[in-house]
């Protein structure tokens, strides 16, 4: 399934022949992919078109077909995320944020991604599933699961935290802040008590509307909701010292404020992307934590159903797409 048509807000079932594999790639055959709000952003125009046609998807779980000579050996289930690769050789590679590498590239954006029955993707950034996850569950962890990691560690010392959107990224980092012993508080679309009632049922201390305020104020909050006026609003309930998290690669525009609610050592920052030691890392913590994961399951042929659902605000949780027959 592919953008064919720039800014279509659709994908096409289009036949697509087998990619050589380079050295160090590894070939999958596609169990599960997850759909991500990037995923959606790509179709419909809202980040740069890459060269089309494109399968999108860069939360993967596959099997190793041909191993193309690395450590993992056919039969292995992987996992492949959103960054494929950088230049290894500037200031940020060689400081320990890849992420922020402008020669990076991304899988399902400038590489074709899961949206298919096969896929080719460096086996140096796909890391190893953990037991105990099947491959519709385990698809999430690999973006949701590791920008949410991503966003909740630039709150170090915080013990109550806000998570404005509770979808994919939210209902996962929510029950880490929560095992970790913080307070968390969601914040939905005013109207959603879908995703109110998944946010109570995995044990967030409140949860309520965007236009509500919260029960006491936020050492720091995560907006994964691509909704820049909520940048004014989660400011005014922040604490002293506190810190507004965007957490997502596309955002609307944010409006002015006034600087009394950035005062007080308040700050705003994003995340970009993540590292390969992000992925490690949280594929470690959810192997010695088991994670609910709310899964809406799609076939791949149903993926344009998923991404309207997703762009709707249909799906409490996370919508999946399973390739494998």
């Amino acid at each position: 399934m592919a953008l064919v048509r720039p800014g279509s807000g659709r994908l096409e079932a289009v036949p697509c022949p087998m990619p050589a594999l380079a050295p160090g790639q590894l070939r999958l055959r596609v169990h599960a992919c997850g759909v991500c709000r990037t995923d959606l952003h790509l179709v419909d125009g809202d980040l740069p078109t890459p060269e089309l046609p494109r399968i999108p998807g860069h939360e993967i779980v596959g099997t190793v077909v041909d191993a193309g000579g690395s450590a993992f050996a056919i039969g292995d289930r992987v996992g492949v995320p959103w960054l494929s690769s950088t230049c290894g050789a500037c200031r940020y590679c060689l400081g320990g944020r890849e992420n922020l590498c402008a020669d990076a590239r991304f899988t399902g954006w400038q590489l074709d991604g899961g949206y298919a029955e096969y896929a080719v993707a460096p086996a140096e950034t796909c890391v190893a599933i953990p037991p105990g996850y099947s491959d519709e569950q385990a698809a999430p962890l690999l973006c949701a699961g590791l920008i949410g990691l991503r966003a909740w560690r630039m709150l170090p010392g915080a013990s109550v935290v806000g998570l404005y959107g509770f979808g994919a990224a939210a209902h996962l980092i929510a029950q880490v802040a929560l095992a970790e012993g913080q307070t968390v508080f969601a914040f939905t679309r005013p109207g959603d008590d879908a995703a109110q009632e998944l946010a109570r049922s995995l044990g967030v201390h409140w949860a309520g509307d965007t236009g509500q305020a919260p029960p006491q104020p936020l050492d720091g909050a995560i907006l994964f909701a691509p909704a820049g006026e909520l940048v004014p609003l989660a400011l005014q309930h922040l604490a002293p010292g506190g810190t507004v998290v965007c957490a997502g690669i596309h955002m609307s525009d944010i409006p002015s404020f006034p600087y009394r609610w950035l005062w007080m050592e308040r700050s705003v920052r994003s995340v970009a992307n993540l590292t390969r030691r992000d992925a490690a890392d949280f594929m470690a913590w959810a192997a010695a934590h088991p994670l609910h994961l709310a899964v809406h399951v799609y076939p791949l042929a149903q993926a344009n159903d998923a991404l309207a659902d997703l762009r709707s605000g249909r799906i409490a949780g996370v919508a999946v797409l399973r390739c494998k027959g």
